[in-house]
């Protein structure tokens, strides 16, 4: 990977706000001409700064209104078992992200579900049965301040 420079971090600001954004307008908006534009933004793809594209749904829409973090710990702390715990969490689209953390508990699960009955019977019949799980924690979003924002462009 290279150095970004201004025009680069300017595309790639863009592209986080608008992915469905044209050649023709991004290369407005950054200052450049469409052929150049488009082949900068080939190669920040090619480099790995654009892991790719996406659209943001709407939980109201889908009809989920709880979301919920969820701290997981294991008592027995074996690769194999972690292993298969992320694994499993991988095929449950309700886990809409897992992270492996440091601290109290060992995972930090975010999930999504219909409801407050929804999400309990969630927790009871999947997370708690999930490979190594020995307690979670649940916390409830009580309202969502700020969504994913995108990464900042340093």
């Amino acid at each position: 990977m290279h150095d970004l420079d201004r025009i680069d971090r300017a595309m790639l600001a863009e592209v986080q706000r608008d992915g469905r954004i044209s050649n023709a307008r991004l290369a407005e908006r950054v200052g450049l001409s469409e052929t150049p534009c488009a082949r900068r933004l080939k190669r920040l793809e090619t480099d790995g700064y654009i892991d790719g594209y996406q659209a943001s749904l709407s939980r109201t829409a889908l009809g989920l209104g709880v979301v919920a973090f969820c701290l997981v710990r294991f008592s027995l702390h074996d690769r194999a078992l972690a292993d298969r715990f992320e694994r499993e969490v991988q095929a449950l689209p309700r886990i809409v992200s897992c992270h492996n953390i440091s601290g109290t508990a060992d995972y930090l699960l975010q999930i999504v579900a219909r409801d407050l009955d929804d999400y309990g019977n969630f927790m009871r019949d999947t997370v708690r049965a999930l490979p190594g799980v020995t307690s979670v924690e649940s916390m409830l979003s009580m309202s969502e301040i700020k969504r994913n924002a995108g990464l900042p462009i340093l």
